[in-house]
C-alpha cells in the first residue's frame, strides 16, 4: 500500500506547494483523500492517470481541499471519456452543496450530464464505513463547520491504518483519529503561536503520548513552519513525496 503527497499546502501555496490531495493506493482501491483546488496541475505533474482512481473522500468543503472537484470531473468527461464509475464521499451535507460546488467552479455545469456513473456518499460521523477494501471511519474536527461538519479520517486496509486529521485545531478526537495508526498524517500550520481553527505543533505535541502513532508526517504548514523546518523533529510532507505502508 502506498500513499503519495499530491499536494500539502496550506490554502495559500505556501513555499510554493499545491493544495491538500493524498493519492492512496493498494492492492485493491486506488482513492484520493481531498481534492484541493490545484490537484489536477499536481496530477498531470505526477503522472497520476485519474480514471483509476475510483474514490475521492472529501474532509470539508473549503477550496483548498474540495476546488478541484470540478475540474476532475469536466476532465473525465470530456477530455479522458470516463466510463468506469466515481464514488464521492464526504460529510453530511455534500448532496445538498454539490451541485453549488460545481457551479462556482465552473458556471454552467450544476446539472451536467456525466457519461460515467457517479455516486454521492454523506458519512455518518463515528460510523465504520467499507468502500470495497477500505474501510473509514469519520470523526468531527473542529476546524469550522460553515464549511462541514470538518471530518478527521481513520482508514483501515491491508492490515494497516492510515490517518488523517484534516484541518482542525486541537480537539480530543484526535486521539480516537491517529491511535496507534501506521501513518497519521496530521496537519500543522504554525510552530507555537495559536490560530483559530488550525494546529498548532506544540500543541499537538502535549498529546502524542496519548495518540501514540507509529509515523507522523506533518502536513498543511504555513510559512512559520516552513520557516523552523530544520528544527522540527518529525517528518514532514513535501509535494510528490511517497510513503510506503
Amino acid at each position: 500500500m502506498q500513499l503519495q503527497f499530491v499536494g500539502c499546502g496550506d490554502a495559500f501555496g505556501s513555499g510554493g506547494r499545491f493544495n491538500t490531495c493524498f493519492h492512496l493506493v493498494g492492492r485493491n482501491f486506488n482513492v484520493l483523500i481531498d481534492c484541493g483546488a490545484s490537484s489536477i496541475v499536481a496530477m498531470h505533474k505526477l503522472a497520476i492517470d485519474r480514471n483509476d482512481v475510483g474514490t475521492i473522500f472529501l474532509t470539508h468543503f473549503h477550496g483548498d481541499h474540495v476546488g478541484g472537484v470540478p475540474f476532475f470531473l469536466l476532465e473525465a468527461n470530456f477530455v479522458l471519456n470516463r466510463e468506469r464509475p466515481l464514488t464521492i464521499v464526504g460529510p453530511p451535507s455534500l448532496k445538498s452543496r454539490f451541485s453549488d460546488i460545481m457551479e462556482v467552479g465552473f458556471p454552467g455545469t450544476r446539472d451536467l450530464k456525466l457519461q460515467f456513473p457517479l455516486q454521492l456518499k454523506e458519512l455518518e460521523i463515528g460510523k465504520r464505513n467499507d468502500f470495497g477494501a477500505l474501510r473509514v471511519t469519520p470523526f468531527h474536527v473542529k476546524h469550522d463547520d460553515r464549511a462541514g461538519p470538518c471530518l478527521g479520517f481513520r482508514f483501515e486496509a491491508e492490515g494497516k491504518v492510515i490517518a488523517y486529521s484534516g484541518d482542525t485545531e486541537w480537539t480530543d478526537s484526535l486521539i480516537d483519529v491517529g491511535h496507534e495508526a501506521d501513518l497519521f498524517i496530521c496537519e500543522a500550520f504554525t510552530r507555537d503561536k495559536p490560530v483559530p481553527t488550525h494546529m498548532t505543533l506544540s500543541l499537538l505535541e502535549r498529546h502524542l503520548g496519548q495518540i501514540r502513532p507509529k509515523r507522523l508526517i506533518l502536513t498543511h504548514m504555513g510559512d512559520d513552519m516552513l520557516a523552523r523546518r530544520a528544527e522540527i523533529p518529525f517528518e514532514t510532507a513535501t509535494d510528490g513525496m511517497i510513503v510506503e505502508i
